[in-house]
């Protein structure tokens, strides 16, 4: 991932840690709007995969209230067309401002490819973005070849590309669409023999290639870090960038004066929202995150969805 992209007038000088994107906005949108430091922290992903940025983030910045929005209603972006997931990012963007949050994190890397541009120009508050990690996997392959595990959306759109362009080097990269990961763990499945199949049918040829560096394009696979290890042994090196996106998201409180002043005893636990069936985005913050909370369905309408509903009556 990289952090050089959307830069604007107010871009802070010293460069962001790789793995995120950060956003500034006008000094008139900030005063517009200027939420408070006990503002809760917007998480957006279209499923539950922003739930590794949640971790991370809560980890770093434990005093932080978070609000997570699992758009599940509309997942996986990765099958949805550029226009539909840029309405969806903004609408749920508008959302989060509208319940208080004071930066929104967009812990989707397809929704950062197709939309973040968009979004930055319509929202009165910072923005963090996600990318798949081509800069550190380039610095740190030994054999010069790295695998990509992403959405197909990811892995077609410009943002990626130029990645490439700027940061793989004499390093080749072999871009893999995890077709039917983000199902899996929608559902809960991280472990499967199934998923063990079709993970080895990714990670192979990338062996075979002699691929030493693996980047996880795609927030929800993390969750799969121990599946992977099990078939890849220390034969690649996983490169997953939520612990930068939350040491980023801190830059940015810092740098707006928008860090909580309490401490991780004065946090609540996260609000859960989704836009579709909760019942996995609560098993999962219990299994994988260890988090015992109540989950809310939120109605967030956009032009596309709406679309959508008419065509259907």
């Amino acid at each position: 991932m990289t952090a050089q992209l959307d830069a604007s007038p107010l871009m802070p000088a010293n460069p962001a840690p790789d793995g995120v994107t950060p956003v500034s906005h006008t000094a008139s949108d900030a005063q517009t709007r200027a939420p408070a430091a006990a503002s809760p922290v917007g998480v957006f992903d279209s499923g539950l995969g922003g739930l590794s940025v949640l971790r991370a983030v809560r980890a770093q910045l434990p005093g932080e209230s978070l609000i997570y929005v699992a758009d599940s209603a509309y997942a996986p972006y990765g099958e949805r067309d550029d226009d539909f997931i840029a309405d969806r990012t903004l609408a749920i963007g508008e959302w989060l401002v509208a319940q208080g949050a004071k930066v929104l994190v967009v812990a989707c890397n397809t929704a950062t490819a197709q939309s973040i541009a968009l979004v930055r120009e319509r929202l009165p508050i910072p923005l963090v973005g996600v990318e798949p990690g081509v800069k550190p996997a380039a610095s740190q392959s030994i054999t010069r070849v790295a695998g990509v595990l992403a959405t197909q959306v990811t892995l077609r759109s410009a943002r990626f590309q130029d990645l490439l362009e700027r940061y793989a080097g004499d390093c080749r990269f072999l871009c893999q669409p995890g077709h039917g990961l983000v199902q899996a763990i929608e559902r809960c499945d991280v472990g499967s023999p199934e998923l063990r199949k079709l993970l080895e049918s990714y990670l192979q040829p990338m062996l075979d290639a002699g691929a030493d560096t693996l980047v996880l394009g795609c927030t929800h696979y993390p969750f799969l870090d121990a599946t992977i290890r099990e078939i890849v042994g220390d034969r690649l090196t996983l490169i997953d960038t939520s612990v930068a996106v939350a040491r980023q998201l801190e830059r940015v409180l810092d740098q707006n004066g928008l860090r909580a002043s309490g401490g991780a005893d004065a946090a609540p636990l996260p609000r859960f929202c989704f836009t579709g069936d909760g019942a996995h985005l609560q098993q999962v913050a219990s299994t994988l995150l260890q988090i015992e909370a109540p989950v809310e369905r939120v109605n967030i309408p956009s032009r596309r969805t709406a679309t959508l509903v008419a065509h259907v009556a």
